[in-house]
């Protein structure tokens, strides 16, 4: 092979894993068009995945007898085989992650009379505890034919990772000068294992039966995720840990400053012995708030703080053993939505694969309910049972229990029998609670370590367990006068992950501060602060908010429901207008108990009459572009757009019960179950429809819940309406930061006056610690200037200045590959900061061009056949995408149509009509390409044939656009009047089970008409067997309905005569096409 992709990413990649011990075999020959020989990668077609022989091999040879000899029979080995080629699933995750199961824990084969009594034995396919004794091979070029098609359609992954013949690892390259490289290798990853839907088969999900891990790559940035993700799952590998980059340039004989993060990835995640550690112990399956269940792989920092966490576990010394504390703990110190509860999971699940650490008592030490529960659902993926202490009299028990196990203890309740203490009526008089277990082989993991660690509760717990080692996670900057303390208590800093890392990973969103305040609201229009900066302009600020409480309340100064139903018809109409346009969620902040249930009404109000504003808005004004329109006209434009979901949208107060005489006021938002109930309804994404009796809860109302540990990506905004300071302040803003699929931001909507809190609450913290904490919105403002003048350099720079009437010279100088990458780079920064700034006003003098630059990149797409032509604006925010589409639509263009095909019955006219012959000939050049790339399967060589007589034309005729336009205009016609007949008897499904009877029973691919009428047959039979036997309920998750209808299939090939010995053969490939083409399959 030869080419930029090749040489810079592919090659280099090859070279490192066969450095780290990697046997490397071309799957392609050098030179060839394609892979035409499956000998080469060590199978006998290219419709199997295992390299069967390889992985007989590797069975036989780990598997050990009590004589440490080789025992398993070929029979036994094909047992054992067969159980992991023979998976019954409905889907590639279910078989994923039967899959897995089987390589980790292994399968029963029958035993050996004289030997542990004849029973039956546990047989692995690879050795996790001594992984030199396992097979390491990549196989390039890893071809693949998608079933049903004869070989005429496949796929061919560019390395493909493979322990014991058994693929591990897909990684798919991509040439380096490409800006959006990796999001296209992450979509061609999901074309192969067939997670994108498509009504044509394009992949073959078999392949990723096995498969643990997935790389996109270009070489300068590399990315690790797993086939169920999307680009913006997919994570760099920052750190080489436990190498480094002077070590990693060492090795591959370059520059420190050349080490990329492919060697950085490639150096930690595919070296053999680390890649075997983390299938088993780093990736899991987990299931999200919206229900979706995924297979999730680890990131740099989690790989990095377990595995430091775990060499101070081995090497540090026990209480007994210093004499005076222990020194095997320490602090973990992980920014907010840095994945710390996996952490935590992957941290147990290494501690039990190490027989040091495999005895292990892990306690769970949290102080809020919603965590308990959330830390020990997470805690769960590793398999163990999590005991939960509900109570002290249980929390005695479990911890004094002599035995590993994960138990889950919460601070708060170990003073009564169960009874809710708030974290206020704690006090140092609490009784202690005697020594309960001196086991020194007992892990407590304590969370949020920086806000725990000092109470007297706490200092009980660890009399409790007095040799203990105590690992502290902590997602806050701890304060600098604390940080003694701190680490007195646990030990030095294990690892850091600040808010900068995160942020520069992709691993949360930035946040951007608003501050507002509520005129009108109080008397003589003056607001709140205003009053009370008046009014008691001598007392201290502590002594103002109680005043201002207590006035409130009584209504001395204001009434405090005509500021709440201000506060909240702002909150709504800044909502509708920032965050609901992308389905996003809200979460409020109120002062007390009372204001949530306060806020909830004034919500309720504002949404009634803003309902009835939408209801009544003017056709014309529906019809005028946003950035047209005032403000409040906007708003209710923004707002009848999304009438029916306005109109259903819940606003629930989730808080705490108390003590009140009012307390019945508060009972429906206090029960716990109503509490869970809304909130995993928060958590899910708003229906696409609204059906009658819904009610989808948009808004949080909160005084102190949910403001720590609370997870749900789909929040996009916290309403602040109370005093927020130091780590509370911190951890608040957090629940906006976490990322989601379209979210470029979170926002923070000050109605309180937080900033003057800000300055000083960041003093008390280092100031890399607290780096990017919040960030004004005004400032994103001062970046459109540059950046704008980026995106015309584009142009300017080869004598085109971009307007209206120049559309046509920029998409053709966007021709050039390198340059239409940087204009893309440029476009994405530039619109994606206009969309978190939307709507502002102060974004207006933008939108021009933001709409200009978005018309060239979707005619260049569409002209160059980028992304097949796709134009996704939503890849640049919800707000943009409305502009965008607005702004088409006026020029009556649907960006949602694809380009024209070549075949299309109008393409010559479309092309007829375009202004000049280099135009002509551009649009040409590309159909012709696309359609060669689309149909490159069919014929091979002759499409070879068709691309060099192409090149041929474009390097003949350069500059010649008359002639050039002429010449492709005769291809295009030959290439027109050369399609398939499309006229055939055979349904989709039956023409793939076609092509697997004929590619084993003809001769050559000939076929005569008695044999043509014969394999009809055969496949009519089998079609009709499928069609009854796999609507059955749940056909596709039970293996024994599967064998049954396998059985059918045999039964029915050998009374047509087909050859006896390749019935199973058969058997099998025509029940994986069926499963390949299910959805096609009609009901009986």
């Amino acid at each position: 092979m030869s080419g930029p992709e090749y040489v810079q990413v592919e090659a280099p990649l090859l070279r490192q894993l066969e450095g780290m011990g990697w046997e490397h075999l071309a799957g392609e020959p050098e030179g060839g068009f394609k892979p035409e020989d499956p000998a080469a990668s060590g199978r006998e077609s290219f419709s199997e995945v295992l390299l069967l022989s390889r992985l007989r091999a590797a069975v036989r040879a780990v598997n050990l007898g009590p004589d440490g000899k080789p025992w398993l029979d070929d029979q036994r080995i094909s047992q054992a085989v067969a159980e992991l080629t023979r998976i019954g699933a409905a889907g590639l995750l279910e078989a994923n992650e039967k899959a897995s199961d089987l390589l980790v824990t292994g399968v029963t084969v029958a035993g050996l009379s004289g030997w542990d009594g004849g029973r039956d034995q546990r047989v692995h396919f690879i050795d996790w505890a001594h992984w030199q004794r396992n097979d390491f091979v990549v196989v390039s070029q890893f071809r693949v034919d998608v079933p049903g098609t004869r070989g005429e359609k496949y796929i061919t992954p560019d390395e493909v990772l493979l322990v014991n013949g058994i693929p591990l690892v897909v990684v798919e390259c991509k040439k380096p000068s490409r800006g959006d490289a990796i999001t296209k290798a992450v979509d061609q990853l999901r074309g192969y294992s067939e997670q994108k839907r498509k009504r044509v088969r394009a992949g073959n999900s078999k392949l990723f039966h096995t498969v643990q891990l997935t790389v996109a790559t270009c070489g300068e940035t590399a990315k690790l995720g797993t086939f169920t993700g999307e680009a913006e799952h997919y994570m760099s590998w920052r750190d080489p840990y436990p190498l480094t980059d002077a070590t990693l340039a060492e090795t591959l004989g370059c520059d420190e400053r050349s080490v990329t993060e492919q060697n950085r990835l490639a150096g930690v995640v595919l070296q053999p012995e680390r890649l075997l550690r983390i299938v088993h112990d780093y990736v899991t399956f987990m299931t999200l708030d919206d229900g979706l269940r995924i297979k999730a792989a680890p990131r740099y920092q989690q790989y990095r703080a377990v595995e430091k966490t775990l060499e101070r576990l081995l090497d540090g010394e026990s209480k007994p053993e210093d004499g005076e504390r222990d020194r095997r703990g320490g602090i973990i110190w992980h920014t907010q939505g840095s994945g710390k509860s996996l952490t935590m999971t992957f941290l147990v699940r290494r501690m039990r694969s190490i027989p040091e650490l495999a005895g292990t008592k892990v306690v769970l030490v949290t102080d809020r309910n919603q965590l308990q529960r959330q830390l020990a659902e997470t805690l769960e993926l590793t398999g163990e049972q999590v005991d939960v202490a509900k109570n002290v009299r249980k929390a005695k028990q479990l911890l004094a229990l002599h035995a590993p196990g994960i138990v889950a203890v919460m601070i708060q309740k170990q003073q009564d029998s169960g009874a809710r203490v708030m974290v206020g009526d704690l006090t140092e008089a609490a009784p202690s609670l005697g020594e309960l277990n001196a086991d020194e082989s007992v892990v407590v993991l304590i969370d949020e370590a920086h806000r725990s660690h000092g109470s007297r509760l706490h200092m009980n717990l660890l009399e409790a367990l007095p040799n203990c080692a105590r690992i502290g996670f902590t997602g806050t900057p701890i304060i600098m006068g604390q940080r003694k303390k701190t680490t007195q208590i646990f030990g030095p800093v294990i690892d850091r992950y600040l808010l900068a890392d995160a942020e520069a990973d992709g691993a949360v969103v930035r946040i951007f501060y608003e501050g507002n305040t509520v005129k009108g609201a109080v008397r003589d229009g003056r607001d709140l602060d205003e009053v009370f900066e008046d009014m008691f302009v001598e007392q201290s600020e502590e002594e103002r908010e109680a005043l201002q409480r207590r006035f409130a309340t009584k209504g001395d100064v204001l009434d405090a429901d005509e500021l709440i139903n201000a506060k909240a018809r702002h909150m709504l109409r800044h909502y509708v207008t920032t965050v609901l346009p992308g389905g996003f969620k809200a979460q409020l902040v109120a002062h007390s108990r009372k204001a949530t249930v306060r806020y909830r009404n004034a919500l309720i109000k504002a949404r009634k009459e803003l309902v009835r504003q939408a209801e009544s808005i003017p056709q014309r004004l529906l019809d005028t572009p946003l950035d047209e329109l005032t403000t409040r006209q906007a708003v209710q434009v923004q707002a009848h757009r999304n009438l029916g979901l306005l109109r259903a949208m819940d606003f629930v107060p989730v808080i705490s019960p108390g003590t009140d005489e009012d307390e019945d006021l508060f009972t429906e938002w206090t029960e716990q179950r109503g509490q869970d109930r809304r909130i995993e309804d928060f958590k899910k994404p708003f229906p696409d429809e609204v059906a009658t009796d819904d009610q989808p809860v948009g808004f949080l109302i909160v005084k102190s819940m949910l403001l720590t540990g609370f997870d749900a990506p789909i929040e996009q905004v916290l309403y602040v309406d109370r005093s927020l300071k130091q780590a509370e302040l911190l951890q608040a803003v957090a629940r906006v930061n976490r990322t989601a699929k379209d979210k470029k931001c979170g926002y923070v909507v000050d109605y309180y006056g937080v900033a003057n809190h800000l300055a000083d609450a960041l003093k008390a913290y280092a100031a890399e610690d607290v780096h990017g904490v919040l960030n004004d919105l005004r400032e994103e403002v001062a970046k459109l200037d540059p950046m704008r003048r980026r995106l015309r350099a584009v142009f300017t720079e080869h004598g085109v200045t971009p307007s209206g009437h120049t559309l046509e010279p920029c998409v053709l100088l966007l021709e050039d590959g390198a340059r239409f990458d940087r204009f893309e780079a440029e476009l994405k920064r530039f619109l994606t900061t206009i969309d978190v700034i939307l709507p502002e006003p102060i974004v207006r003098p933008y939108l021009s061009d933001a709409t200009l630059y978005a018309e060239i990149a979707m005619r260049a797409k569409r002209r160059f056949r980028v992304d097949g032509g796709d134009f996704d604006p939503s890849a640049y925010g919800a707000k943009v995408r409305e502009l965008i589409d607005e702004h088409l639509l006026s020029l009556g263009i649907d960006q949602k149509l694809p380009p024209i095909s070549l075949t299309a019955d109008d393409f010559e006219e479309k092309v007829a009509a375009l202004p000049d012959a280099r135009t002509r000939a551009s649009e040409m050049e590309h159909a012709v390409r696309d359609h060669i790339e689309i149909n490159r399967g069919r014929d091979p060589r002759l499409y070879k044939q068709l691309s060099e007589r192409l090149e041929e034309i474009l390097r003949a005729y350069a500059e010649n656009w008359e002639q050039q336009a002429l010449l492709l205009a005769e291809l295009v016609a030959e290439l027109r009047a050369d399609q398939p007949d499309e006229d055939d008897p055979l349904t989709p499904v039956e023409r793939a089970l076609y092509g697997v009877l004929l590619e084993e029973t003809a001769q050559d691919g000939v076929v005569d008409p008695a044999t043509d009428t014969w394999l009809c047959d055969v496949v009519g039979g089998v079609f009709q067997l499928a069609v009854q036997a796999t609507h059955r309920r749940d056909f596709w998750r039970k293996p024994v309905d599967q064998q049954m209808f396998r059985s059918q299939v045999a039964q029915w090939l050998i009374t047509k005569d087909v050859h006896i010995g390749k019935v199973e053969s058969l058997s099998d490939q025509l029940v994986e096409v069926i499963g390949h083409w299910r959805v096609d399959i009609p009901h009986p």
